[in-house]
């Protein structure tokens, strides 16, 4: 029985990562923080390892006699932009030497990145592997390192990188907020720019997850996600409202209030010493007009299908909402 370590595995992915791994009678180790909610693992059978990857002395019996590791953990939001450098990439090399040190014959290491680690599209074209990486964020750039940590050790350990688009689906708070802005009836959009985005429904990428640490066919590889489509803005609000059953009305932002209010966020932040979700990098991010994603190479490789579209993942997400009484 395959037995496997899943980093960030009481988060929205990583929780659905979890259930999959159980299904399909993996053995699961899950490494979570000790102030970390564990409600969604809580009924699962599920070893639970507490550590963090910023302590390297917590990482050591967590790797141990592990066949795959799943390294999902992360920081999205953080008080400091530094904290992003230490938790994304250098908690990505603690795990990974924890690995060599302690682990040297395992067989896969997975490590779920994100597009902002190679930064958005240019001249209208979808972003393929092949392009120089260029992030736009410290969160984007964190993961960059993260991502060449990995590959610097591919010789030692086989690894496979993953990097989804925009990752939505039940349980997923970041997508919450524009959902609440729709129950007020508002669709946000971006003033004068049409903008286009690949979207990711989390039980597509669940899949590929499970699928890459059992196969050695994407080893030492960066595979961009997404269900294969490229959606404007106006879209994606629009069949949220769809799933919703109600009518909003589109609110075109400027771009200056968008990275205005980024910069009062972090301002906030640092004397609060709270962390805050739009913050300048964020903001940046979401001015751009092209965060699309060619998946030609996951679908070659590593026989990736999507099954999942924007209008089915909508309404699945919402109704998950709704019975949760998130909506």
């Amino acid at each position: 029985m395959l037995k496997v370590l899943v980093t960030g595995a009481n988060g929205f992915i990583g929780s659905h990562l979890v259930e999959r791994l159980v299904r399909s009678e993996a053995r699961v180790r899950c490494l979570v923080r000790r102030t970390g909610d564990l409600r969604w693992l809580r009924d699962l059978p599920v070893e639970i390892v507490y550590g963090d990857c910023v302590d390297k002395d917590s990482l050591s019996s967590a790797v141990v006699g592990v066949d795959c590791v799943y390294h999902l953990a992360g920081a999205t939001k953080v008080k400091r932009k530094e904290d992003f450098f230490t938790i994304n990439a250098g908690g990505t090399e603690n795990l990974i030497q924890a690995c060599l040190d302690h682990n040297p014959k395992m067989a896969k290491f997975v490590y779920l990145s994100s597009q902002a680690a190679s930064g958005p599209g240019v001249n209208g074209r979808m972003k393929a592997e092949s392009d120089p990486d260029f992030p736009i964020s410290p969160y984007g750039k964190s993961k960059r390192i993260g991502e060449e940590t990995v590959l610097d050790h591919r010789k030692h350990i086989p690894v496979t990188i993953l990097r989804p688009s925009a990752v939505y689906g039940p349980r997923d708070r970041d997508f919450l907020f524009f959902l609440k802005l729709i129950e007020k009836k508002i669709k946000f959009s971006l003033l004068g720019v049409t903008q286009w985005i690949s979207m990711c429904f989390v039980n597509d990428l669940v899949d590929l997850l499970v699928k890459s640490g059992r196969t050695g066919k994407g080893d030492g590889e960066i595979f961009f996600i997404s269900d294969g489509r490229s959606y404007r803005m106006e879209e994606i609000g629009d069949a949220f409202s769809a799933a919703m059953r109600t009518t909003a009305f589109r609110l075109p932002v400027p771009r200056c209030l968008i990275c205005g209010i980024g910069a009062i966020n972090e301002t906030i932040s640092y004397f609060t010493d709270q962390p805050c979700l739009l913050t300048c990098g964020k903001a940046k991010e979401m001015v751009q007009e092209n965060w699309t994603c060619d998946i030609t190479k996951a679908k070659n490789m590593l026989e990736y299908r999507p099954t999942i579209d924007l209008v089915q993942g909508t309404e699945i997400t919402v109704d998950w909402y709704r019975k949760n009484n998130w909506l």
